[in-house]
């Protein structure tokens, strides 16, 4: 029973949540027996029936149920070339319903060919190779252009700077960005974006160790062609949503189908524990360079359930915390206590092409992407919505606009 029909989307992704497609290994016993849920809705606002509504809706609560079924998959089992699998399994179901999709992967030491140094150094010494994966859906006459860039690291022993052991249990979960964005690109595509198209960047990579591994002082550079010295190889996931960004803004474009420069860029990630800090485990923090983006995204949490809370956007003030003498940054902070979230974001803000003039929003999700040992699939409903699908982020986008005029 809803007050409104527009509380529909978050409602349908809480019951996806709810039955997760990952089931608990058993010693013995049988397999559960397939079952079937049936959900209607009743509203004052429209009818039971309301078609487009139901169809938004499903593919929602599948899109969850993908990201969850992703985030609980043991690292042996969800490695760097099962991940770039489950993508293009992901595209060939949206291919069998009808949407164009084009899939590219650059993986190994392909990636140096073309330029992604970062993601490369942080995945090259484990036994399955990194991969950029690009998924893009451009319909016909499309006029506006959003691209998703996703961090997947399957597994991150934090790599020479090594985590305890208790810090490591749990790090299958450091994909959660890749996986939310991933069941959002295909729930999203599959009831259809209208005239936006939508490109998916998955920055997938193991952070292992072995006699290749990057070492801290390390210097490497990637797409932006900015070189980064590092001195903490557990500040990865930066690394590559830097390589990420950059490849969605780059000049010329490198995504099929686009002349320009994307409109807007997401990305998502696990990316610091300051996020819990911050703003605890149930709201992701978000960083954006525009009030219009960020005032969109708090309203497209509201009405999904992945609610996001603003943190400072201020590169004047974190520029220096990456100073290096002998390369244009550092990975990591100096200074541990002066916004630590912020400060990751705003890495990664260095790295978009230094011409684009478009929205960007970084969603840090470390908190609610994993709770109680289980992948929640937060994030989905969000980028659904940011995205712009009809029955959910028409309203986000008009919230957001009229948040930013305030």
């Amino acid at each position: 029973m809803l007050d409104d029909l527009a509380y529909a989307p978050g409602t349908a992704a809480a019951i996806g949540r709810a039955f997760p497609l990952f089931e608990k290994k058993m010693q013995s016993g049988q397999p559960k027996p397939a079952a079937s849920v049936r959900v209607s809705f009743a509203s004052a606002s429209a009818a039971d029936s309301d078609s487009v509504a139901y169809a938004t809706c499903e593919a929602l609560a599948m899109g969850v149920r993908r990201a969850c079924r992703l985030v609980d998959m043991p690292p042996a089992d969800l490695t760097t070339t099962q991940l770039t699998e489950e993508a293009r399994l992901a595209a060939a179901r949206l291919e069998a319903g009808g949407k164009a999709v084009t899939v590219e992967v650059i993986k190994g030491d392909a990636l140096l060919a073309s330029g992604h140094g970062l993601l490369h150094a942080v995945g090259r010494c484990a036994v399955e190779p990194p991969a950029l994966v690009v998924l893009s859906h451009v319909p016909k006459g499309a006029v506006r252009t959003v691209a998703l860039v996703g961090k997947g690291i399957v597994y991150d022993t934090g790599g020479l700077a090594l985590k305890s052991k208790e810090g490591m249990c749990g790090m299958k979960a450091d994909m959660g960005g890749a996986a939310a964005l991933l069941g959002g690109f295909e729930a999203a595509v599959a009831v259809g974006t209208g005239s936006t198209a939508v490109h998916l960047i998955l920055c997938v990579a193991e952070n292992a160790i072995g006699p290749d591994a990057v070492r801290n002082d390390d210097v490497v550079s990637g797409v932006s062609g900015k070189t980064v010295e590092i001195n903490n190889s557990d500040a990865e996931g930066r690394l590559v949503l830097a390589d990420g960004v950059a490849h969605a803004t780059a000049l010329p474009s490198r995504l099929p189908g686009l002349k320009g420069q994307p409109d807007l860029v997401i990305d998502m990630a696990t990316l610091t524990g300051a996020q819990m800090v911050a703003t605890g485990k149930r709201i992701a923090a978000g960083i954006s360079n525009s009030e219009e983006v960020e005032a969109a995204a708090v309203a497209a949490g509201r009405l999904t359930g992945d609610l996001v809370c603003p943190l400072p956007y201020a590169p004047e003030f974190y520029r220096k915390e990456f100073k290096s003498q002998i390369a244009d940054m550092k990975n990591s902070v100096k200074d541990r206590g002066n916004a630590q979230a912020s400060c990751a974001a705003n890495f990664i803000s260095e790295h978009l092409h230094p011409d684009f003039n478009g929205g960007w929003l970084h969603v840090d999700l470390a908190g609610p992407a994993f709770i109680e040992d289980r992948g929640t699939g937060f994030g989905v409903g969000l980028a659904v919505a940011m995205i712009g699908v009809e029955g959910v982020g028409a309203t986000a986008a008009a919230e957001g606009k009229k948040r930013a005029r305030k």
